[in-house]
């Protein structure tokens, strides 16, 4: 026997569906939910019948130079015939026709970015025999401009890849319907009569061959299969491709097309149509919520010609609340769709966007479909279905996407204010939230406008670890260059600050006062602009930002208890210093997976310390270095020991001091002046100190256990400090859980060396405070692809493992991170990459690395403790990769924190499902 011939036509419609709501994949969201609305047992709606195309024929129609199966023409015909028999009607006849709409529908809604033709079928043959039924020549009129302006732009333009010379055609068909409007004195396109219709038509019809060369066709299957091919070719159409890009929607998906017989909105004042959602998709209020048109199509209700009206009075608004509502004007029909609209929430377990039309007074279902919510309404449908009874815990816990709680955490431009202005350029969204501020565009300009209360935007080529003050200072951060793991990224993430980096859409002036963008718009200092860092987009005023307030939400709350019971990652937080520590743990944070010791040398406060640390680095000798050590000691001590001393007993893994040590020599003359007379040297000297500390590569340099090596007793110092603050805390009956971490390491060897040194050291604090134990764990960051591969060898002597993902990444790949915005962006474009590897784990290469270290680490140490530290760690997809390798915690920043939350629990329920 020979195997099945594949099927590319799906019907439904008479109480009947070939398919259901779980062939999204080959039906489309679209086509699935209307056979599922129409055929499903328990539903069995008002659905006008149709058939649906399927993705797969999309696909095909692509890899074959865009030809259609040949099975394809005898299942739509045959399809059609079917709708035929149940309608009574026939496609293309001159007495009594029957008129379909032509839509896409991918498998995960993308609205609005592909193409609809509506009122196919209807051409000078059939348009007298549809006069003679509806006994309505205006509305067959109306009919017929609205196929002829859709489909003239859909397929005649768009479709057939004509780019337009100044306006496309819609707009001129557009500005014609206006200036015939504004001639007559109407206000709305429904005071036109059937004589000033039949004249716009020809009109129309004359204006579309003069453009686009060809006539408007007039016969029903060549609309047919040229709405069909339209379609598909809107897959691939910019706004599309743009949409899929944003989302990760992969392109081989394909579309479907969904045919569907016409019901009529705009037959007269019995008729209308609409859209509603099962729940306020705004703030996630349990109300029926949806706005109609009376005598219109669906396109008028998004177009925004006619203001709409509300379904309801909780659907009023202040454009809205005198017009009347749905439920007061007519009742029955209402009162039906609230009926449908509880009963599709019921079946679907989810809110549920409906679009709706009344004919002649009775109700259609056109689509449902799962409604599209901000991350606040998200988070109170999840919580208020849990307990209405209507999920269960797992799925209250995938409900929300982890990146929408981004809305919950941080300020943002107001929404409605962004609606109604263009941004100037776009970047990348590194640091996410809203900012408003005033340009300014050096760190010392930054700090001296804040210091007299002037909110200020900081915007520079690329940030260095000498901007640190004016970026804290700065609302937010912009920069041309760099990229999502830059400098900037990195601290912004840290601080939940605003922030956009790689924004090549604009170059800042050669006096750096100003900058200009690719659009022409220029700033100056002092202009105001703000920033949408979740989306990387700028603004040239100031929009309003909307509060948040998270201690106070509720429902935020609720979600997070149920996250927690499920969640097994641990999730822990990259902070510096006790207010970071403590917002983390407001957060939920179980601990710190990366204290970095060399924070005290940046920004406020920091001058001793730096000056102190400046003056070990240029020491020549051992005495020099210890005396320059100890008086380092005690600031040290007192900043890791504020920090350690906030997190209450979870633990801290401190790293022991990474970067080179040239970055912290200073540049400005004072400052060098300065360092020489501590030292009682001359500048010559220190300059010549300076230089020998210059690398040509410093990030594969002097750095990390390397200085530890070169200098022991940098080493010792950091370990006694970290020492003597649990020994401290536990003398005084407080809990002290400290971890240290030995950076930069590639041979088992480094950490045997630098082992001896904390053991000593130990032995001598236990001594000094008379303690018969002091725990402590001794570990490294596994940042190197060499020590991924020795991870047996190194697990001997380290007690845990925090792989470094940014370095291992850029080490692994041999990318600059820094310099990654010249040509990452086409790498991902071309797909020779899926996705930016420094923003989430590339799992085939540097996630077999991590994978290959723990394995071959716990083979030889089973109690092994494994977790992330790089900026991964608060990425949703990297930190279900951490949970499905066995990793005990990740570590992010502090505003990322509920994200790693709910992403770890997320992890769990899919581990699960598996």
């Amino acid at each position: 026997m020979g195997s099945k011939a594949k099927k590319y036509v799906y019907s439904f419609g008479g109480g009947k569906a070939d398919g259901n709501e779980s062939m999204k994949n080959l039906l489309g969201g679209k086509g699935a939910n209307l056979a599922e609305m129409a055929g499903h047992p328990k539903l069995k709606l008002p659905v006008p019948p149709g058939f649906t195309i399927t993705t797969e024929v999309c696909t095909y129609y692509y890899k074959n130079n865009k030809v259609y199966p040949r099975e394809l023409k005898g299942e739509v015909a045959a399809a059609m015939a079917k709708i035929e028999k149940l309608m009574d009607k026939r496609f293309g006849d001159p007495s009594d026709p029957l008129l379909v709409s032509v839509r896409s529908g991918a498998r995960r809604s993308m609205p609005g970015m592909m193409e609809t033709v509506l009122n196919v079928g209807l051409t000078e043959k059939t348009i007298p025999g549809l006069i003679k039924k509806t006994k309505n020549e205006r509305f067959v009129y109306d009919a017929y401009r609205r196929l002829i302006m859709m489909y003239s732009d859909v397929v005649m333009e768009k479709a057939a890849g004509i780019e337009p010379k100044g306006k496309g055609i819609r707009k001129i068909l557009d500005e014609k319907l206006g200036a015939l409007k504004d001639s007559k004195g109407y206000k709305s396109d429904t005071d036109l009569t059937a004589d000033e219709l039949k004249r716009l038509v020809a009109d129309f019809k004359k204006t579309v061959k003069e453009v686009l060369g060809k006539p408007f066709p007039d016969d029903a299957e060549e609309q047919l299969w040229g709405g069909i091919g339209a379609v598909f070719a809107s897959w691939n159409g910019r706004r599309a491709f743009e949409y899929r890009r944003i989302e990760k929607i992969p392109d081989e998906w394909g579309t479907a097309v969904t045919v569907q017989t016409m019901v009529f909105g705009n037959m007269g004042d019995d008729c209308a149509t609409g859209v509603a959602f099962s729940r306020n998709p705004g703030n996630g209020e349990n109300q029926f919520y949806g706005e109609y048109l009376v005598n219109a199509q669906g396109e008028d209700v998004v177009a925004g010609i006619r203001t709409p009206g509300p379904i309801n009075d909780y659907s009023k608004n202040d454009q809205s609340k005198s017009l009347p509502t749905l439920s007061k004007l007519m009742p029955a029909i209402y009162k039906d769709l609230d009926s449908i609209r509880l009963r599709l929430e019921k079946h679907y377990k989810d809110m549920q966007d409906i679009e709706f039309t009344i004919e002649k007074g009775k109700l259609f279902m056109l689509q449902c479909r799962i409604g599209k919510r901000n991350g606040v309404s998200a988070v109170r449908m999840a919580v208020e279905m849990h307990k209405e009874k209507l999920i269960d815990t797992n799925t209250a816990i995938m409900r929300v996407a982890p990146n929408q709680l981004v809305e919950l955490l941080l300020p943002m431009l107001d929404p409605k204010a962004e609606l109604a202005k263009a941004p100037i350029a776009k970047g990348l969204p590194a640091g996410p939230g809203g900012a408003i501020g005033r340009a300014v565009f050096t760190s010392k300009d930054a700090v001296e406008w804040a210091s007299r209360g002037e909110k200020v935007i900081l915007v520079r080529e690329e940030t260095s670890p000498e901007d640190v003050d004016g970026m804290h200072k700065a609302q937010a951060i912009l920069t041309s260059k760099g990229g999502m793991t830059s400098h900037a990224a990195l601290v912004a993430r840290g601080w939940g600050k605003c922030c956009i980096v790689g924004c090549a859409d604009l170059e800042i002036g050669a006096d750096e006062k100003s900058f200009e963008t690719k659009k022409g718009a220029v700033v100056k200092e002092g202009d105001w602009i703000s920033l949408n860092g979740t989306k990387g987009l700028v603004y040239d005023s100031r929009l309003p930002l909307v509060d948040i307030d998270l201690e106070h939400n509720k429902t935020y709350t609720e979600l997070m208890t149920l996250v927690d019971k499920v969640r097994v990652l641990k999730v822990r937080t990259n902070a510096d210093t006790p207010k970071d520590a403590g917002q983390a743990m407001k957060f939920g944070a179980e601990g710190i997976g990366l204290f970095r010791t060399e924070h005290m040398f940046y920004g406020e406060g920091s001058d001793k310390p730096l000056f102190l640390l400046r003056k070990m680095i240029m020491s020549k000798n051992e005495t020099e270095r210890r005396k320059a050590l100890d008086e380092l000691f005690p600031f040290v001590k007192k900043d890791i020991k504020a920090t350690v001393e906030a997190m209450k007993g979870y633990p801290v893994t401190i790293r022991l001091l990474d970067p080179p040590l040239h970055e912290f020599v200073p540049h400005s003359e004072d400052k060098l002046e300065a360092l020489a007379k501590e030292l009682g040297i001359d500048m010559s000297e220190l300059r010549k100190r300076a230089d020998g500390l210059q690398e040509n590569n410093p990030m594969l340099g002097h750095r990390g256990v390397r200085l530890g090596i070169t200098y022991p007793e940098i080493t010792e110092m950091q370990v006694r400090a970290i020492l003597e603050i649990a020994a401290e805390l536990i003398k005084n009956g407080k809990k002290a859980d400290v971890e240290i971490m030995i950076p930069v390491t590639c041979t088992k060897n480094e950490l045997d060396n630098q082992k001896i040194i904390v053991e000593k050291v130990h032995k001598e604090v236990m001594a000094k405070f008379g303690l018969k134990k002091l725990p402590f764990m001794y570990g490294t960051m596994i940042e190197i692809p060499r020590a991924a591969l020795q991870a047996g060898k190194m697990a001997e002597a380290a007690e845990f493992f925090s792989f470094g993902t940014n370095d291992l990444t850029q080490m692994t790949f041999g990318f600059s991170r820094d310099d990654i915005g010249s040509f990452l962006p086409d790498y991902i474009s071309a797909k020779i990459l899926p996705a930016d590897p420094f923003q989430t784990i590339d799992q085939d290469g540097v996630g077999e690395l991590m994978k290959l270290g723990i394995d071959r680490g716990r083979a030889v140490r089973k109690d092994l403790k494994v977790g992330i530290c790089g900026e991964h760690g608060g990425d949703p997809d990297s930190v279900k990769f951490c949970h499905r390798v066995g990793m005990n915690y990740v570590s992010c920043s502090p505003f990322r924190v509920p994200i790693a939350r709910l992403a770890a629990a997320q992890a769990a329920v899919e581990n699960k499902k598996k």
